[in-house]
């Protein structure tokens, strides 16, 4: 080719060509640096408008963090990372996003560059090359690992074929099934299904059914189907409960021999009304007037579940039981959990025990941690202590009175040290005989609830420093803690701005009993107020999650120290974790090994807040299943929350949840303000804000969706 032509044909190369040449030139050399000149020559940009427009190109790349300079002009692909791993997070709108590993910013992937990666897959990403002032964008190039390929559903069976139909937020497409995969599952039936592959030029990914569930509909298919939603699961294995009947329930010399006698003394359990696995008793007698000893039993799980067996295993891998609506899905075997392991009333049990000798002023004068062999006397509801209480009157009401007022000033003294009272009014069902919710209460946490809550607190903590306060000089041993971190500074000062507009202050710097008892002011001034429930949610959304680590570093909340799980082996499995390695140090055994619990104490955070999600999901499919029988009713509600596509009103005598939609605000264009959480119409100027009392009717009740659509009452 002549010069001539060469320079002709350079003057009509697109900005996009030039850009695309410039992009396989850097991938094809990732690692060397080039300056103008070598690219004008390599490239073969001859003419000046072609060599200007190149600069103009490597500048929007730099620009866009595509390539990288340095201090003697030379360009190279950036080294951050062309190509990254994270997790792969995916919405059913389409706007996927990459959460890289490194903590970088979100990156931005589009469905056609998803190579069909599931929610929270490990992926690694190539990155776009990006036009100025455009989002940086990257592209999947490898699925590393799946995290999930089960989907929960209700089936679509057509003739010849049949799909699906899922409400997942994670996924936009029906999931197709062949006939001979469908695993008996019917038209209608909800069921679990797990895609087996994802063609990159089909719509639709191909599945096959794990599990059908029963009709949607039917009360136990959909807390199944909550419950498989999750991950987690809804029936025990063969295996392991066989293993559980296997077990012996006699109670040999050898059992007695090594452990101290409290069949004698008085000792009783205060359960809700419907528990059948009793994890904890109290005992107390007068050791002489003015001193008490008061003991904190707690059933010896780990004595029949050894470790490495396989119910040790399953209770492992749950972590925890979960707590639905209408039923328990237990962490251990039901023999195990309502039988043998059980402090029920009347029969000796084994239990791991911290026995307290108390004075009046509830001050701690001596403590051991010890096994024992307990009777317990009766079994209490909350409520018949909580009768013993106000009345005075009652079986055992000596031992309820004194046990309440040592609780009471435990309670005080903690109060006083910095602990947050979040004592929130939680919503339950009465349900009938089919799964159906007939009506709604809220369970109140009496002084019954304290003085069972102050007991278990003090176990704990207890518990958690004979382990871990050692002297300066020493190391402690590997232990499972309850941490709970101070709170985010910058949510506190949201919280102030947010609370500031109903009046009230809050204290976001000084020392953590400083804010703590602030935050205690608030939460006590708001007690009984319309705006009470909206503060404490947003409240406790600017706290920190508890969690387990074997590294130690308090539980703000509490205001304690050291703080562990002890007092409930039958429901969390950290608490058989803390109750093995509990008996191996007092025995003077040896440290455990750090990176077993961390990952174990990792795992057993992640469960309970999945076991956590799934309760709610439970609750608020009962709400949705009560309103479906109250269309067109009107109620008096409090706006709960406010965004761009709506209000979320909380209906104020039975705490359901819904939305008005943003085309129901039809008498004028409403604009959202993000930072003040309202409303404002552009010609009437009319508000809605978070905490504004409303008067709703409701529209609609969706089951699968479990959501409630919101009419506004003038």
């Amino acid at each position: 080719m002549s010069k001539r032509k060469e320079k002709k044909a350079g003057k009509h190369m697109k900005k996009s060509e030039l850009a695309d040449k410039l992009v396989t030139f850097f991938e094809m050399r990732p690692s060397e640096y080039f300056v103008l000149k070598q690219l004008f020559r390599t490239l073969h940009l001859t003419t000046h408008p072609l060599k200007m427009l190149c600069v103009d190109i490597l500048n929007d790349m730099v620009e866009d963090g595509y390539l990288q300079i340095n201090e003697k002009g030379e360009f190279k692909l950036n080294g951050h990372g062309r190509v990254m791993t994270g997790i792969f997070q995916r919405k059913s709108t389409g706007t996927n996003t990459f959460i890289p590993d490194d903590g970088s910013e979100p990156i931005h992937i589009a469905e056609r560059n998803s190579m069909h990666a599931m929610n929270n897959d490990k992926v690694r990403i190539a990155l776009c090359a990006t036009r100025k002032r455009r989002t940086i964008e990257g592209e999947v190039i490898e699925i590393i690992e799946r995290a999930n390929d089960t989907f929960v559903g209700t089936l679509k069976v057509e003739k010849y074929y049949a799909f699906l139909l899922t409400e997942s937020r994670t996924l936009a497409n029906d999931i197709f099934i062949p006939k001979d995969k469908l695993k008996g599952g019917k038209n209608g039936d909800k069921a679990v299904v797990r895609i087996v592959e994802w063609p990159e030029d089909a719509k639709n990914p191909i599945g096959q059914v794990v599990d059908v569930l029963g009709q949607a509909g039917d009360n136990t298919t959909e807390m199944h189907a909550i419950l498989a939603e999750f991950g987690l699961p809804y029936v025990y294995p063969h295996a392991v409960e066989a293993a559980a009947d296997k077990i012996s329930d006699v109670i040999t010399e050898a059992d007695y021999a090594d452990r101290e006698d409290f069949r004698s003394i008085t000792t009783f359990t205060i359960d809700p009304k419907d528990a059948k696995d009793f994890d904890d008793a109290l005992s107390i007698r007068a050791i002489k007037p003015g001193l008490w000893e008061v003991g904190v039993h707690i059933a010896d799980v780990t004595h029949y579940v050894k470790e490495g067996s396989c119910i040790d295993k399953e209770a492992e891998k749950r972590a925890t039981s979960v707590y639905l609506v209408d039923r328990t899905i237990p962490m251990l075997p039901e023999r195990l959990c309502n039988l043998l392991c059980s402090l029920r009333p009347n029969e000796e049990k084994l239990a791991f025990s911290a026995i307290f000798e108390m004075n009046d002023k509830a001050e701690v004068k001596k403590h051991r941690i010890v096994k024992t062999v307990i009777k317990s006397d009766r079994r209490f509801t909350y409520e018949e202590a909580q009768a013993v209480i106000e009345t005075g009157e009652g079986d055992y009401k000596d031992e309820i009175l004194k046990l309440n007022e040592l609780a009471q000033i435990l309670r005080k003294n903690r109060m006083a040290a910095g602990a947050v009272d979040f004592d929130r009014v939680e919503v339950r069902f009465d349900i009938d005989e089919k799964g159906r919710p007939i009506s709604v209460y809220f369970k109140e946490s009496k002084e019954a609830n304290k003085l069972i809550e102050e007991f278990m607190l003090l176990a704990n903590r207890t518990v958690a420093e004979c382990i871990g306060k050692v002297p300066q000089n020493k190391k402690a041993k590997v232990f499972p803690y309850r941490i709970h971190d101070l709170p985010d500074p910058d949510k506190l000062e949201n919280l102030n701005w947010f609370v500031n507009r109903f009046g009230y202050k809050l204290r976001t710097s000084g020392s953590k009993a400083e804010v703590s008892k602030s935050l205690n002011k608030l939460l006590a001034d708001i007690r009984g107020k319309k705006e009470q429930n909206l503060i404490e949610m947003v409240s406790l959304k600017a706290m920190q999650k508890a969690k387990y680590s074997i590294h130690n570093i308090g539980h703000y909340g509490l205001a304690f120290d050291y703080y562990t799980h002890f007092t409930s082996p039958i429901r969390r499995f950290p608490d058989m974790m803390v109750h093995r390695l509990l008996a191996r140090y007092l025995a003077g055994g040896r440290t455990a090994q750090e990176a077993k619990y961390e990952e174990l104490c990792e795992h057993s955070s992640e469960m309970e807040q999945i076991a956590a999600n799934a309760e709610r999901a439970s609750i608020k499919y009962k709400q949705v299943e009560f309103m479906g029988e109250r269309l067109g009713q009107e109620f008096e509600g409090t706006i709960s929350g406010v965004t761009e596509w709506g209000i979320y009103v909380e209906i104020n005598e039975n705490k359901c949840e819904g939305m008005i939609p943003m085309r129901e605000l039809d008498d004028d264009y409403y604009d959202f303000d993000e930072k003040s959480y309202c409303l404002t119409g552009r010609r009437y100027h009319k508000k809605y804000s978070l905490g504004d009392p409303i008067c709703i009717r409701v529209v609609r009740a969706n089951l699968e969706r479990k959501q409630l659509d919101f009419a506004l009452v003038e």
